[in-house]
């Protein structure tokens, strides 16, 4: 003989019959591909409050190497996320990386769906 599963007796995390789960499809659908890695989330999350970086202070921040920090600025470069400017100090060369418009937007809409996909 088995037992009746009583809902008013039984723990709340026990209780997942009919229990819902939220949908979650327009949330992941708003994920933006191009914010999907980590060191990439990571350089337009670092430019959104300030009106450009040095590329230095980037690699320094994110702790990755030149080539590595080269490689994501071109990529989100040619998505139109951010917008890189090269020039000289004295008669050293700068690289200069600021978050487009588009860029910024984007970035809050990858947040937002990131915030609901948690559930905050």
């Amino acid at each position: 003989m088995t037992a009746k599963h009583n809902s008013a007796t039984e723990p709340e995390d026990a209780r997942t019959e009919d229990e819902t789960i939220p949908h979650l499809g327009d949330s992941l659908t708003r994920l933006e591909p191009e914010l999907n890695n980590p060191t990439r989330l990571g350089i337009v999350s670092s430019l959104k409050n300030r009106d450009r970086a040095e590329f230095k202070l980037l690699r320094d921040s994110l702790g990755v190497s030149d080539s590595v920090l080269s490689r994501h600025i071109t990529a989100l470069e040619k998505a139109g996320m951010i917008e890189v400017k090269k020039g000289y100090v004295g008669k050293r060369p700068r690289t200069w990386v600021s978050i487009s418009k588009d860029g910024n937007t984007r970035l809050e809409a990858h947040i937002q769906a990131l915030r609901e996909l948690a559930g905050a």
